[in-house]
């Protein structure tokens, strides 16, 4: 079945708001971690050094995706800037 193209009408009624997420380097009072962050809220997260460098960043977006409730109808998809990473909530087809 061929989809419909995309107009800025059909892209504005389906906005999400995207999270991004940055590295934080240790302080003398805190240990290297992700902040993941949104409109709707913020969150910080320990660096996980059983993890990759994109698989923390993945983690803290999910946390904060999770906390949100937008787990429930969207799922996540991640890509990258210069200096953070930036994730785009996907619908959920049902």
């Amino acid at each position: 079945m061929p989809r419909k193209p995309q107009t800025p009408a059909s892209l504005v009624e389906h906005c999400r708001q995207s999270i991004t997420t940055r590295y934080a380097g240790p302080s003398d009072s805190r240990g290297s971690r992700v902040i993941a962050k949104c409109d709707a809220g913020r969150i910080t997260v320990p660096w996980d050094h059983a993890l990759n460098a994109p698989d923390n960043h993945a983690a803290a977006a999910l946390q904060l995706h999770h906390k949100l409730g937008w787990h429930l109808h969207n799922r996540l998809a991640m890509g990258a800037a210069k200096d953070h990473c930036v994730f785009v909530q996907v619908p959920i087809r049902k």
